[in-house]
């Protein structure tokens, strides 16, 4: 297949994925639910930190879980301790979700019985950026294991993002971890982007970022109703 060809195929995947994306960003409006994804490299905690996140909003909120991997489910396994209702979607040699996928996997969920949907994309740092989901807010997260300098490596999925997430902030001792050159390198990349410094471990950072979707989905109800 000529270069020219590799380009117009994947302009019409992408086309077709933002359509499919468009109706899941309806449907989800329509339904009332607050839909947040999550992408990042292996390694950065991702699953950890979204297990944490289920189990502390349950009390108050009605959430589930979809995650995305390439063959196995053992996310998924993992994120059924947090008693949330979560959903695998195994993607094959795909190393990103596309909104078709979601789409499907949601055909027997009652969207209207969820205040917040949780997508775990598949550890990667380069594919997931060009996908939308139909997502609200997407969330890109780096660990502190992986060093300051991931958004310089990796600028367009933090352009992609919403909100920046550090996490396995309890190790940023043990690996000298320089928080003030890695809150450079995120802002030199984008600037003025959200950043929360948290571990899920420990519990260091999320009420604060639980507030954050809490107030998010307040205004998202709010102006359902304006």
């Amino acid at each position: 297949m000529s270069e020219a060809r590799l380009v117009e195929v994947r302009r019409n995947v992408l086309k077709q994925n933002d359509v499919t994306a468009r109706a899941l960003r309806e449907q989800f409006r329509g339904a009332g639910v607050f839909v947040v994804s999550l992408v990042s490299s292996p390694g950065s905690g991702k699953t950890t930190f979204l297990e944490k996140t289920l189990t502390l909003l349950q009390p108050r909120y009605r959430v589930a879980a979809l995650v995305g991997d390439l063959a196995t489910e053992n996310d998924a396994m993992r994120l059924v301790r947090s008693k949330a209702p979560v959903k695998q979607i195994t993607t094959g040699t795909l190393c990103h979700l596309e909104a078709a996928m979601v789409q499907t996997a949601l055909q027997d969920w009652d969207l209207n019985q969820l205040d917040f949907l949780f997508i775990e994309n598949v550890g990667n740092l380069v594919c997931p950026s060009s996908y939308d989901l139909g997502e609200n807010l997407r969330l890109v997260l780096m660990s502190v294991t992986e060093g300051e300098d991931k958004p310089l490596k990796y600028p367009t999925i933090f352009n992609s993002a919403d909100v920046a997430v550090v996490t396995k902030n309890e190790l940023a001792a043990a690996v000298e971890f320089d928080w003030e050159t890695a809150h450079a390198s995120i802002q030199s990349v984008r600037p003025g982007m959200k950043i929360f410094r948290l571990s899920a471990k420990t519990g260091e950072g999320m009420d604060e970022y639980l507030t954050f979707l809490s107030a998010l989905l307040a205004e998202q109800k709010a102006l359902a109703h304006t």
